[in-house]
């Protein structure tokens, strides 16, 4: 194998630059591991193509001595999608990075894969348009479609998968195809755009992405409710949606999430079951919603709700939210987080949060809980010592249990963190035979199972 690899290296030296292909050790251990808590592996070298047709000619060459391509994006994965565990090669779109093309008329974009969703709006600001899907982090639009990435404002605007109006993909083989085409709705063949938007880089490499955007609202309206119990909480937002009032974002954090922002952020919320709301539109509208909004709560026990117009306030509580993660990490230097989530039907999610709650407890974790509680999807955020195998087994019980819970319910293993490696054992009893009808689309595409081995579905010629 090592005598393969130094071929494959020689190869592709002939036709990229030195500094797009290297097997230095600080940049091999740098793609070794994503954000999760899974072990590290480092792959056997590193390549970061500048453009479409060096994507095939590496790709053809892997195919051809059957070496393992690991596409990669930032690395800000939650399940271990860009480890390379079988090492190969891992594809750093870092250099393709451009946005080729704005149709501001035609609220569309295309863009190569290593552009952030961070640079993307910034570019759109200048058309009056957004881009909609955000994660949190500031991670690849080509990663956020491997893994059909979500997050805050999925509730209104959709998933990644609803943005995606074509994909270039290039093929285990080589191939360079398209999936869809700039039409807003289209009846024609099978839907390969849903194919390959949270394939998670098993069926191939993403080159190039059209994306839907969106016109950036008049007018914006954030702001936070508290409430006794998170039943209370999910209530208030069953009844916000049944009544139709189009909220943007709803976000649930539960009390123990609120202490650790108010010592990391320097807030001061009332630590309770918290909802983080915002809300888009025209003003008078905003103001008709906003008053429905606080009727409703007020229904359900709120104990608190304050609304924020101000930008800079705005910011400091979104900021809040997506920084929850880091709070906890900061609060346990010594411990690595482990993150998991699942998606129920919004009316099983009060008991699901409940008893995600009552496992950790259990198990004697610190850990918190939150969710994009408008279509049913929830976090786990724990603090474990790898070190330490009675923590690391605790927080794989707390993983299945909420996982049985959620699949018992008719929910799935996971709602935007995706499969990785993490969620694997779960696919058959979540898919039943469907998960056959992947494995045997997998083959067909990827005879070699040179595309990101061991990820997503068992590999069936790689030994598992």
């Amino acid at each position: 194998m090592e005598k393969t690899i130094h071929m494959v290296y020689e190869e592709l030296k002939s036709f990229l630059k030195d500094e797009q292909v290297t097997m230095n050790e600080t940049i091999l251990q740098q793609h070794s591991k994503d954000e999760s808590y899974h072990s590290p592996q480092t792959p056997d070298m590193v390549v970061y193509p500048e453009s479409n047709e060096q994507v095939i000619s590496i790709v053809k060459i892997a195919n051809a001595h059957q070496i393992p391509i690991i596409p990669f994006g930032v690395g800000s994965s939650l399940e271990g999608h860009v480890i390379p565990y079988d090492k190969g090669i891992t594809i750093d779109f870092t250099l393709m990075n451009k946005i080729i093309e704005v149709r501001e008329r035609d609220f569309l974009v295309k863009v190569q894969p290593g552009v952030t969703r961070l640079q993307l709006n910034k570019e759109l600001k200048k058309y009056g348009l957004f881009f909609s899907v955000d994660p949190g982090a500031d991670a690849t639009l080509g990663g956020m479609a491997a893994t059909n990435a979500s997050g805050t404002t999925s509730v209104r605007y959709g998933v990644m998968r609803d943005q995606v109006r074509d994909l270039e993909i290039i093929l285990p083989d080589g191939e360079c195809i398209h999936t869809g085409n700039l039409a807003q709705k289209s009846s024609s063949g099978y839907n390969l755009n849903s194919l390959f938007v949270g394939s998670e880089g098993t069926l191939g490499c993403i080159t190039e992405l059209t994306l839907r955007v969106y016109g950036i609202p008049e007018h914006i309206v954030a702001g936070r409710a508290s409430f006794p119990t998170v039943e209370d909480a999910v209530e208030a937002v069953v009844s916000i949606l049944q009544a139709g009032i189009p909220i943007a974002r709803v976000e649930l954090v539960d009390e123990l999430s609120i202490k650790q922002t108010n010592t990391y952020s320097e807030t001061d919320y009332l630590e309770q079951p918290t909802l983080f709301l915002e809300f888009h539109g025209n003003e008078a509208g905003l103001n008709h919603d906003v008053a429905f909004t606080k009727e409703i709560v007020a229904d359900h026990g709120c104990q608190e709700i304050q609304f924020e117009e101000d930008n800079a306030a705005r910011n400091k509580l979104w900021d809040s939210r997506h920084h929850l993660a880091y709070a906890f990490i900061h609060s346990h230097k010594t411990k690595k987080q482990m993150v998991t989530d699942v998606c129920v039907p919004i009316t099983e999610l009060a008991g699901a949060i409940k008893h995600a709650r009552q496992t950790i407890d259990s198990l004697g974790l610190y850990g918190g809980l939150l969710g994009h509680v408008g279509d049913g999807n929830y976090h786990a955020i724990v603090m474990i010592d790898l070190n330490d195998p009675i923590e690391v087994e605790k927080s794989e019980q707390l993983n299945q249990a909420i996982v049985e819970y959620a699949l018992e319910r008719g929910g799935t293993c996971t709602g935007e963190h995706g499969v990785g490696v993490g969620k694997m054992k779960y696919q058959q009893r979540e898919h039943g035979k469907a998960l056959q009808v992947m494995e045997k689309i997998k083959l067909a595409l990827d005879p070699n199972e040179i595309m990101n081995p061991h990820k997503l579905i068992h590999s069936k010629r790689r030994g598992q």
